[in-house]
């Protein structure tokens, strides 16, 4: 009798490592695939590969963000995209993805993106500079601040001074991988020194405005609209 119950245990024992093992593979076989997948969303080969390391500095991966977006991950098609620079300005622009790429200086830069939630992640970007877009010369007197719409209807809002007194990108690639949509493609703004909400995904709209307290979607539920990361992230 023992030796039957102890064939039974065996018999389980082996069924629940089957489905460990299979489990396994199937973990494997996703993440695989899903790296995978977000090199080949927008046209790449599924031969590409990201980076995880550049000029010395280590990289944390594509995978490594939490999807937290208002409305879930936007499908662009960038056949149809454009983006307009509106309000404040003596001329106003409307590009095509294809327009900003070709005809803008590129630029790469590591910058760590820190989450509200917690997390964060380093990331090598490359893009062009939103100041470069806009135009210096471009931009009215009176324009004090500079509001960034997204495709799901999320907007943030920054000082004129900021966008134009540093390099700040308007990213469409990440470690090497042109932005999944996942990530924001066409494109994504690279906030350095301000939490992560700041830094808005699938840009569709930037406008020069005389707003200085404009509030975007996160800023208007009680986040702080500097978004310094210096500072707390509540008002």
């Amino acid at each position: 009798m023992r030796f039957y119950y102890s064939l039974k245990i065996l018999a389980k024992l082996r069924w629940f490592f089957v489905i460990m093992f299979l489990t396994i593979m199937i973990s494997g076989i996703w993440l695989i695939g899903n790296i995978k997948g977000l090199a080949a969303e927008q046209g790449q080969s599924l031969t590409s590969v990201e980076i995880r390391e550049y000029q010395g500095e280590d990289l944390s991966s594509i995978i490594d963000f939490r999807e937290n977006s208002i409305r879930g991950s936007q499908k662009v098609n960038i056949d149809e995209y454009r983006l307009e620079i509106i309000g404040l300005i003596k001329e106003a622009k409307t590009f095509t993805y294809q327009d900003i790429l070709d005809n803008n200086k590129h630029y790469k830069k590591v910058a760590t993106l820190y989450c509200v939630e917690g997390w964060d992640a380093k990331i090598l970007w490359e893009g062009v500079l939103v100041r470069d877009l806009i135009g210096i010369d471009n931009i009215k007197p009176e324009a004090k601040t500079v509001i960034f719409h997204a495709q799901d209807g999320y907007t943030t809002s920054f000082p004129v001074d900021y966008i134009m007194d540093n390099d700040i990108l308007l990213a469409y690639k990440m470690n090497e991988i042109i932005l999944p949509a996942v990530r924001g493609f066409p494109f994504q703004l690279v906030a350095e020194s301000k939490w992560g909400y700041k830094w808005i995904k699938w840009v569709t709209k930037i406008e020069l405005s005389d707003d200085e307290d404009y509030q975007g979607f996160w800023e208007s539920r009680g986040y702080n609209n500097e978004g310094d990361l210096d500072e707390s992230f509540f008002k």
